[in-house]
């Protein structure tokens, strides 16, 4: 799957920032700065996040399966319920 395009990006930005998050303690220039390098970075390492799912699974879900799933389990984990 390939990185998201700028305006991607920076509709991500813009939504994170009217999210609940709390205080944000960066400016915008650097929040900017790390949605493009988390995205770069699932982007690079896609292949080895793909091989920690074990078979069955890693050959029978799609890519789009396996990244829901990645965020399912991110948002159970940092999310408040």
């Amino acid at each position: 799957m390939a990185v998201l395009t700028s305006e991607q990006r920076q509709a991500l930005w813009a939504e994170f920032q009217r999210d609940d998050t709390g205080e944000i303690a960066v400016t915008k220039p650097d929040l900017r700065a790390a949605v493009d390098a988390i995205d770069d970075w699932f982007d690079a390492n896609a292949a080895t996040i793909n091989q920690a799912i074990p078979q069955p699974a890693r050959g029978a879900l799609t890519a789009r399966q396996k990244a829901l799933l990645f965020m399912h389990i991110m948002t159970k984990r940092f999310k408040a319920t």
